[in-house]
């Protein structure tokens, strides 16, 4: 089977768990039964409400829009809170049809009520796991978040870091996923890209070579390593930019970090081996002064392969 006879089976798949997530998380919440937090509020409901007490001056088609809310639904929902005293409504003075929508005392008493009720009960399920796994909650809920916003709001510009306790296992597992999802790796390149990150863990020199790790908001989105090759040549290794991280030049910032870094070292040139394939990483590498000076076809990773050696002059 090639990676294009699976593509349509692995799309299945994902949607699959998708929407299994979606059914899970809503159960979770709490969102299916028929009032929210047990309060006398629907979840539509609720997020009006929620709204109402964090903006000012919102008309209902702003309402709608914002939340992607039926026309019709939505004019329900403000008229049952006019008739229960929540809001005042006041017509615009451009259009007479829209109004302006604001909470009175007793709306924001309620929404205050409501507030409270939702922060305790996910208060309570944090709590009820271990610190470490808290943290992995929300930086997932955040990943989630930045992939599904994307196209309405960009990513937070990423952050570059030296290496925690757990990273070189990121690097590792990110490496032999992409790899093998982008390029249909097989799991040999997983273990050079273990030997690599070992070696540098085992023999690293302060002085003369470098690890970055991209962060968004926590969470890794790329990474490089500067390493001495000799007195006067470094290597460049294991440039990566999750999709989470695309779009803001960050493998471009990565080498340049790079460059940087073995100038003040006193390195002559910096060279790195990459694979004719990696398109996106080659440019990265023209743009920054690389030059190519070798390429040889071999068989490796499950594939056949060009590699090509690139060399830049400090």
């Amino acid at each position: 089977m090639t990676l294009q006879d699976s593509a349509p089976q692995d799309s299945d798949d994902q949607i699959a768990a998708v929407r299994a997530f979606n059914r899970f998380y809503t159960r979770k919440l709490g969102v299916l039964d028929q009032h929210l937090m047990k309060s006398p509020f629907s979840l539509s409901e609720a997020r009006v409400l929620y709204e109402l007490a964090h903006r000012d001056d919102l008309s209902a088609k702003e309402i709608g829009a914002e939340l992607g809310l039926d026309a019709g639904y939505l004019s329900r929902i403000v008229q049952n809170f006019d008739e229960s005293g929540l809001i005042t409504r006041k017509p615009l003075a451009s259009d007479r049809r829209q109004y302006r929508l604001a909470l009175t005392a007793k709306g924001r008493l309620a929404f205050a009520k409501l507030d409270r009720s939702s922060h305790d009960e996910v208060g309570a399920m944090l709590a009820a796991l271990p610190r470490c796994a808290g943290v992995r909650l929300i930086g997932a809920m955040g990943t989630i978040e930045r992939l599904l916003g994307a196209s309405r709001s960009p990513s937070p510009p990423a952050i570059l870091r030296e290496p925690r306790p757990g990273d070189m296992g990121w690097v590792v597992q990110s490496h032999g996923a992409l790899y093998a999802s982008e390029y249909g790796f097989d799991s040999s390149f997983e273990g050079l890209v273990a030997e690599i990150a070992a070696k540098f863990l085992a023999s690293f020199d302060a002085s003369r070579e470098r690890c970055w790790i991209a962060d968004i908001d926590g969470v890794q989105v790329g990474s490089v390593f500067l390493v001495r090759h000799s007195d006067d040549v470094a290597k460049l290794r294991l440039l990566l930019v999750d999709p989470a991280g695309r779009g803001q030049g960050l493998g471009q910032r990565l080498v340049a970090e790079c460059i940087g870094f073995a100038k003040a070292c006193g390195y002559r040139k910096i060279t790195l081996w990459t694979q004719s394939i990696l398109i996106a990483a080659r440019r990265i590498y023209q743009d920054a002064g690389f030059v190519l000076v070798a390429t040889e076809p071999h068989r490796s990773f499950g594939q056949s392969l060009i590699g090509e050696t690139w060399e830049r002059e400090l």
